[in-house]
């Protein structure tokens, strides 16, 4: 009588191991749902691909599908010019963003406030997620994104193109698509002003960087041309604070004027 009920204990205890880990989280390659939404909260993805009906759907040039997850449980999410933002929910497997909201800046080309709606409308529809390996999968009705985790921006190395101007709190596109560069290199910047080029050396200390030597061409601008090349020499002129946050670059002077740029 010993001997079977030692083997009947066995193949319960076997039987209870497989059931766990059938169930036991993070054994297959994909995950998703609420207990899995804790993996998204700090990380910003980028996308690596985008189909539409089963086709490559291609995005607007120089532009890409940003999501943000933030600590405190919000989505911000770009598609190359307004900025798209509101509580998010992922239980269930389900991306839910019912108060989504969006900035309201000028788009320098009309394809840009068209992938905006595109993404808001596919946001909107309250897409299923999913985390394949490293990549975060959204598949909506007809589109689905697949996004990888964002590398970090470093300052030098790669060309950085002026995104927007500031002017104390208020924040404004780029008049007429006007391509303002900056390119960081062994404590000498490379400026294009978007008509006038020149270059200046720079030092940075901590959240500073002090320029000097800045030279540059003084020919004849559009009016466009000139208002972003004000605001980007006058973020050039002395020592102004500089922060990186993921791929953007934001340069403030002392009135609290400055640039803000984007690999």
């Amino acid at each position: 009588m010993f001997r079977p009920r030692v083997m009947t204990n066995r193949i319960l205890l076997a039987a209870l191991v497989v059931s766990l880990l059938a169930v036991a989280p993070g054994c297959g390659a994909r995950s998703a749902g609420g207990a899995q939404g804790k993996d998204l909260r700090g990380k910003v993805f980028v996308s690596t691909s985008v189909t539409e009906q089963g086709k490559p759907r291609a995005l607007v040039e120089g532009t890409s599908i940003e999501l943000n997850f933030t600590d405190d449980g919000r989505l911000i999410a770009r598609a190359g010019c307004n900025m798209l933002q509101g509580p998010v929910s992922l239980d269930d497997g389900k991306l839910s963003v019912p108060d989504l909201s969006s900035t309201a800046m000028g788009c320098p080309n009309p394809d840009l406030h068209k992938q905006d709606e595109w993404l808001s409308k596919l946001l909107g529809s309250g897409p299923s997620w999913e985390l394949d390996g490293g990549n975060l999968v959204i598949t909506g009705s007809d589109a689905q994104i697949v996004l990888g985790t964002e590398a970090p921006a470093a300052l030098e190395g790669g060309t950085w193109t002026v995104d927007s101007l500031v002017t104390g709190d208020a924040v404004s596109s780029v008049p007429g698509a006007v391509a303002a560069t900056l390119a960081f290199m062994d404590g000498k910047v490379n400026v294009f002003t978007g008509c006038n080029s020149g270059s200046a050396s720079y030092k940075v200390d901590g959240r500073a960087i002090t320029f000097t030597s800045l030279l540059h061409t003084d020919k004849a601008c559009g009016p466009d041309e000139m208002l972003v090349e004000k605001a980007l020499l006058d973020a050039l002129n002395g020592q102004v604070t500089y922060k990186i946050d993921r791929q953007t670059l934001a340069l403030t002077n002392a009135k609290g004027d400055g640039v803000r740029l984007r690999k």
